[in-house]
């Protein structure tokens, strides 16, 4: 693995990539640290400071880490890449509903560079919405933050609001860019890139407070505690690793065809379906709807009320069954708006490949539906255990959130399937240039 690193930097074109990855990611973490104009962010990084462990599983927590500490910062990339990602969320679901954007997706890479277009103008147009809230919130912080008596913003008004929702819309375009970038003459998707460094640039904090808890003054763990959490966080990424490369193979017969003169096809393939095939996205859909349950239901003073919007707090008993089945819900809900088993089967169908033994056409469509309906039930399960590890640690054995969010969660899961992607890149320029990828070292002999 260490000589795969190594080798990386004697390819020319490898390490302008790598460089320029690292230029561009320097250039982000800059953005993501400089205050917007007129707002003072001391106090409140001093303030989020204290409650991290409470803003950690809110709707709060989950901006700070997509947008790597911006928010907290009230910086010129305080929404990070998040109305972007919005943006091409809302565009790909409603390229499974409409019949025009479905037809522009069938057109191939002309179509499908319309509807990244319509994403833009779509992330603009969320970035100016969230943008004016976002200064509406820096001028009364008490409405974002709960308990902050601070002061951000010494001169509020009309001019600071436009002046922030330009600051921030243009922060954010030039942060799509800048990932676009990455993914074009870098390393990796440039947007998931960005997220991830800014996950990751919270760890030497976590590692810090865990540090403390094990071994400070008033430290209540001891070494094997220690211990067995440094196994855990081994076997939960372990488990990730597997799960998210983890696929079921379809074998795939190809018939034989005559083109013109030519016998084309035949052969044997097969077509992977992954087992965890919506990503992260059903976690972070079940965070987002579950904010407004316990806000809605609290406003109440009957005491049931009251009791019910306690059970629904972040790591209680009801919050977590409603958080579990919420998980479940949506990674069906991805699944049965992305993967199309009739679009495959005709594909299929159209160029001569059928399943052995299944009829093609719609009993091939079957098959695939029922078998991607198994194995999402899998995926589905492990989504639900790494998402709640994070809440029990924090609330039932009182590991503070931050140090807790890298034992599982929106955070390990980002993190490791980037990672895993960004590998898979450069071991194919290994790979191209006749180098062992990561599990052997060396030169692969007899290549030139």
């Amino acid at each position: 693995m260490f000589s795969a690193f190594l080798n990386s930097w004697k390819i020319p074109e490898l390490r302008r990539r790598l460089l320029f990855t690292l230029g561009i990611i320097a250039l982000a973490r800059v953005g993501a640290n400089i205050p917007c104009p007129g707002v003072d962010p001391s106090a409140l990084n001093e303030y989020i400071g204290k409650i991290q462990s409470q803003v950690g599983g809110s709707f709060v927590g989950l901006a700070m880490l997509m947008t790597g500490g911006g928010l907290q910062n009230c910086a010129v990339f305080a929404l990070g890449v998040m109305p972007y990602i919005s943006g091409s969320i809302i565009m790909t679901l409603l390229t499974a509903v409409i019949p025009s954007f479905e037809r522009l997706r069938q057109e191939g890479e002309s179509g499908r560079a319309k509807i990244i277009q319509y994403g833009r103008y779509l992330t603009v147009l969320i970035c100016i919405i969230q943008g004016f809230f976002l200064a509406k919130a820096f001028e009364n912080p008490g409405r974002l933050f709960p308990g902050f008596s601070g002061v951000l913003v010494k001169d509020p008004g009309l001019g600071f609001e436009l002046l922030t929702v330009l600051t921030i819309t243009s922060g954010t375009v030039l942060l799509m860019w800048l990932g676009e970038q990455i993914t074009e003459r870098g390393i990796g998707n440039g947007v998931s890139i960005i997220i991830t460094v800014g996950i990751v640039d919270r760890l030497p904090r976590a590692i810090m407070q865990a540090w403390t808890l094990f071994f400070g003054p008033e430290s209540s763990f001891n070494i094997l505690h220690a211990v067995l959490l440094l196994v855990m966080v081994l076997a939960v990424v372990a488990g990730i690793i597997a799960v998210t490369q983890a696929t079921r193979k379809i074998p795939v017969q190809y018939a034989q065809r005559m083109v013109g003169r030519k016998m084309l096809g035949g052969g044997q393939t097969f077509m992977p379906l992954r087992v965890n095939y919506a990503g992260v996205m059903p976690i972070i859909f079940a965070q987002a709807i579950l904010l407004f349950p316990q806000k809605i239901i609290s406003m109440s003073h009957l005491a049931f009320f009251q009791q019910v919007a306690r059970q629904l707090t972040e790591g209680e008993g009801l919050y977590l069954a409603l958080y579990g089945l919420m998980i479940l819900f949506f990674s069906y809900f991805w699944v049965a708006t992305q993967f199309n088993p009739l679009q495959i089967a005709d594909d299929l169908k159209r160029y001569g490949g059928y399943v052995p033994g299944i009829r093609p056409g719609k009993p091939t469509a079957e098959y695939l539906d029922h078998t991607m309906t198994r194995i999402t039930l899998a995926g589905a399960v492990f989504l639900t255990v790494i998402a709640v590890i994070p809440y029990i640690l924090s609330h039932n054995f009182k590991l503070p959130y931050l140090t807790a969010s890298f034992f599982g969660g929106t955070s390990m899961l980002i993190t490791v399937g980037v990672m895993l992607d960004t590998m898979r890149q450069i071991e194919s320029h290994l790979f191209m240039r006749g180098y062992d990828g990561f599990l052997r070292k060396g030169k692969v002999r007899g290549r030139r």
